[in-house]
């Protein structure tokens, strides 16, 4: 499995096409959400995804501070359905984090995560800041990891 990791403007228009047609098959049509998916930050963000045989099987993006919370964030995180259970989430948030850490050198990370994986966040180091909200529909709770400078 091959790990990428572009700026908008690197990827091709297949990777994009490819990238936003996960996106909608798994939280519009499999998850019966409707709601703008393409929703402006896509250009600003970096995306980070996991390619094998050339197929996209995991996605998220990374989100600079102040485009969506006042800090860095994570968001988009998905798995392709064949391809859950092999711990590409876990492997995808330790990307993830690794590079807010050491490429965009920031501290704080705030996400919006579904309520139902506040525990999966957790083992990344991520508490609850917030109650239960309903954004499209589905529970969430927005949570944030913070390490100290010294770590």
């Amino acid at each position: 499995m091959k790990t990428i990791i572009k700026k908008f403007e690197e990827l091709s228009t297949r990777e994009l096409y490819e990238i936003l047609r996960l996106r909608v098959d798994v939280f519009v049509v499999e998850q019966e959400c409707a709601y703008p998916e393409i929703d402006g930050k896509d250009i600003g963000s970096i995306h980070l995804y996991f390619e094998e045989n050339s197929e996209i099987v995991a996605y998220m993006r990374i989100l600079p501070k102040g485009m969506s919370y006042e800090s860095a964030s994570l968001g988009r995180v998905i798995v392709k359905g064949n391809h859950r259970g092999k711990k590409l989430g876990n492997l995808l948030l330790e990307e993830g984090l690794k590079y807010i850490d050491n490429v965009m050198k920031e501290d704080i990370v705030t996400i919006g995560a579904q309520e139902h994986l506040e525990n999966f966040y957790e083992e990344f180091g991520f508490v609850k800041i917030s109650p239960m909200y309903l954004e499209d529909g589905i529970k969430h709770i927005d949570m944030r990891r913070e390490i100290s400078k010294g770590e």
